[in-house]
């Protein structure tokens, strides 16, 4: 595997700091190592969120990792960065912690920064999670207006698994305002995208749906 350049030019700013007395470098150097981390940090809480989903086991690392990050990013100005490592912070608190209170802030700054960035695909994860928040606040009509638009930037994206699954939950709305023809069609397209893309665990959830819709 290729080292990734930017440890690579931390290494020669490094050598050009002690060899050849710029200590100038160093700041440099703390900035890619930084990024890097940063980066780590991110991908190693997903990491460890996808198997909570597996396993339903809290791991107190998700969140370290992903304020981590969050800091980090913050402090480089990276704002699509911080932007999603402040989404994975409020997916801690709504899906592992079960705390949609600490969530909600946190997935508002983080459709904040992302619309800052033209980060569409974490618009897109905002938004669906506070479709979630609205809909188990009660807020229907919010909820479906909060799927709806992260389903339209999905769609924009070709995101098709990320369509599917934001599909099964208006489906759930739909059902819950007793739009039952619409729930199925809804799962329909669901299931239809899923297939298409080989997204078994979402074919998994409409399944799941169907069967607690009572529309199997």
């Amino acid at each position: 595997m290729t080292p990734d350049p930017r440890i690579e030019q931390a290494q020669l700013l490094y050598e050009r700091a002690v060899f050849g007395g710029d200590s100038s470098a160093l700041g440099s150097a703390d900035r890619s190592l930084d990024e890097v981390e940063a980066d780590l940090a991110l991908a190693r809480g997903r990491v460890i969120h996808a198997r909570f989903l597996e396993e339903r086991a809290e791991d107190a690392r998700e969140l370290e990792l992903f304020e981590r990050a969050a800091e980090l990013y913050g402090r480089l100005g990276d704002v699509r960065g911080e932007g999603e490592a402040v989404f994975w912070v409020g997916t801690f608190h709504q899906v592992v912690r079960d705390d949609g209170e600490t969530a909600l802030p946190a997935f508002q700054r983080a459709l904040e920064l992302a619309t800052r960035a033209d980060d569409r695909l974490t618009m897109s994860y905002a938004l669906r999670h506070l479709g979630f928040a609205d809909h188990m606040a009660g807020r229907l009509a919010e909820a479906r207006a909060h799927f709806e638009e992260s389903t339209r930037l999905r769609r924009e994206l070709g995101f098709l698994p990320g369509v599917a699954a934001n599909l099964i939950g208006l489906a759930y709305l739909a059902a819950q305002q007793e739009r039952r023809d619409d729930a199925a069609a809804l799962l329909d397209e669901a299931a239809e995208l899923a297939e298409s893309t080989d997204s078994h665990g979402v074919l998994r959830w409409v399944a799941e749906a169907r069967k607690e819709i009572d529309l199997e």
